[in-house]
């Protein structure tokens, strides 16, 4: 580049920085509520999977047999007894 272009904070078209389409400059406030509201979303998204974790887990709790009827089990209890119980299932049908 020229010296004298250099000195003058103008720059050739060609080599101007150019802006894309969601890199304006934004303010501290909208910086502040796009985060707040990204969050917000976030905490739903998750809510709504524990949800629908929550849920299968209690179907799945309904077809195991558990003694006695009103134990509730807890999570991990429920995977490893359903892993459990479907293990000694195959191994039934295998032997028979």
């Amino acid at each position: 580049m020229p010296a004298e272009a250099a000195g003058s904070g103008a720059e050739p078209p060609r080599e101007r920085r150019r802006r894309r389409g969601r890199a304006r400059a934004r303010t501290e406030a909208l910086l502040h509520t796009l985060k707040r509201s990204r969050r917000v979303k976030a905490n739903d998204r998750e809510r709504n999977r524990m949800h629908h974790l929550n849920a299968a887990l209690d179907e799945l709790r309904s077809v195991l047999p558990t003694f006695p009827d009103d134990t509730k089990l807890t999570k991990i209890e429920t995977l490893r007894f359903a892993y459990n119980y479907i293990w000694a299932l195959s191994e039934t049908l295998r032997l028979a």
